[in-house]
């Protein structure tokens, strides 16, 4: 079973009304973080730092302060820069790093009262689709401590899906923060590129694709913590404005794709999950057609790869040479690929990536939602990269990662709502894509999809 802490918005109201206050939960997350060590989805504490800015959320209440995450206890992916904190990357290169100062996001997050309790783990950079790293070791599935959670932000997730906090940012470059809570049978969202500032913070071997997002038990959570990050900053030249308004589900073109018109294999119990929802949603009264975005030749993840190869290569090549040993071996195996790219076969990975979002640009020219797996699969073992088959097929180590990258490659919004699980209890979840910059449109959407299928 997914354990439950109160909701983000319940905490604010508790909070404010002076039933509780922001030490109290404070304390009290931290208390169900070391219980759950075990899990291993918090890789760094600081009770101290944490009990001191839970009594400044205090101090500010009683002085007429409001703040829209007054005393929400908080979980901060170990890739974005948490001023004063210990923030790793995963990776023994940083193994001792303190941020300097706060990424944007987690400042605005700050300002609104929310509270850091804890680092929370993800694979080395952030570049595998497991939470496992030399440093810290695997991140474990609530569920199931023989499987993973997902990656990267596996620990973010995980940790919400057992009751740790309400409320965790991750980040997402190709998924990283939707599979992970598909996984586990939570939401996450991943913003339109540039809808929330990033950095300040570690140069990303990403190039323009990965972006901060929150990951809650379900859309209200995560749309009040979208509220209080969203917004363009002059530090960041990616950081744009996006639409002010929510328009309603029942005047847009909704659409699914059971395999976003890939080649791909899904298992049984996800394609009947969307096939159900479908049918669901079109009984409520909502118009549902089913339509594959069309892709140009050679659009698969394969031709995109060289682009987070190259930019690991770039960043951490010459520490590689130095000693290979000190990566993960799986990154370690990244990093020699990326130094053996050439520039053409990195500028032919451009033009994919470019060519994939012109494609769904255009789909969605035509399409305001479409409606698609997140994940292909459930939960497998944390000792492989990829499950051994999926749909029946034998499974590639990215097979699970195939309903993803494309959006990050659009620069899209994109949300996972749990969906259903298999035989054994093991979640899968529902993606919901809308155009850039329609991230509100999209929050709005998922919270009416979400209600209607819980009913």
């Amino acid at each position: 079973m997914i354990s439950r802490t109160n909701s983000a918005r319940e905490i604010v109201a508790d909070v404010t009304a002076g039933r509780t206050t922001a030490v109290e939960t404070a304390k009290a997350a931290l208390a169900r973080i070391e219980a759950a060590k075990s899990l291993n989805a918090i890789v760094t504490t600081d009770p101290a730092r944490t009990l001191a800015d839970a009594a400044a959320i205090d101090a500010r209440l009683r002085a007429g302060e409001t703040m829209p995450l007054a005393g929400v206890p908080i979980v901060v992916k170990d890739n974005i820069w948490t001023g004063g904190w210990r923030v790793t990357q995963g990776s023994r290169l940083f193994a001792d790093f303190i941020a300097p100062e706060d990424a944007i996001a987690i400042a605005r997050l700050r300002d609104a009262g929310a509270i850091v309790v804890g680092i929370g783990a993800t694979s080395e950079f952030a570049c595998k689709g497991v939470t496992t790293s030399e440093l810290f070791g695997p991140t474990r599935h609530p569920q199931n401590p023989a499987l993973t959670p997902g990656g990267s932000s596996g620990g973010p997730a995980a940790a919400v899906a057992a009751g740790l906090v309400p409320l965790a940012i991750g980040t997402d470059a190709g998924g990283s923060s939707r599979r992970p809570p598909a996984h586990v049978g939570i939401a996450g969202f991943k913003p339109s590129y540039g809808a929330i500032p990033y950095g300040p913070g570690f140069a990303e071997p990403f190039f323009g694709l990965s972006v901060i997002a929150p990951i809650a038990a379900d859309v209200a959570d995560i749309t009040l913590a979208f509220e209080a990050m969203a917004g363009a900053d002059p530090r960041d030249p990616d950081s744009a404005s996006i639409a002010q308004e929510a328009r309603d589900i029942a005047g847009l073109r909704v659409a699914f794709s059971l395999r976003l018109g890939l080649d791909v294999a899904v298992d049984d119990v996800v394609a009947d999950g969307l096939v159900s929802a479908v049918a669901r949603l079109s009984a409520a009264g909502l118009h549902v057609t089913q339509r594959d975005p069309v892709w140009p030749a050679g659009a698969t993840e394969e031709a995109i790869m060289p682009l987070q190869h190259a930019g690991l290569a770039a960043l951490h090549g010459d520490a590689f040479r130095r000693d290979p040993t000190i990566f993960d071996p799986d990154i370690a195996r990244q990093i020699e690929r990326g130094l053996s790219w050439s520039g053409a076969e990195v500028a032919a990975a451009l033009i994919a990536s470019t060519a994939i979002a012109r494609a769904f640009a255009g789909f969605f020219d035509e399409i305001d939602l479409l409606l698609t797996p997140t994940v292909p699969c459930v939960a497998w073992p944390f000792t492989q990269l990829g499950p051994d088959m999926i749909g029946g097929r034998a499974a590639s180590p990215r097979a699970h990662a195939v309903f993803t990258p494309f959006v990050n490659h659009a620069r899209l919004p994109a949300i996972s709502i749990p969906r259903g699980a298999d035989a054994y209890g093991l979640p899968f979840g529902l993606q919901i894509i809308a155009p850039r910059g329609e991230d509100r449109t999209l929050l709005r959407a998922a919270r009416q999809i979400e209600a209607q299928l819980r009913t």
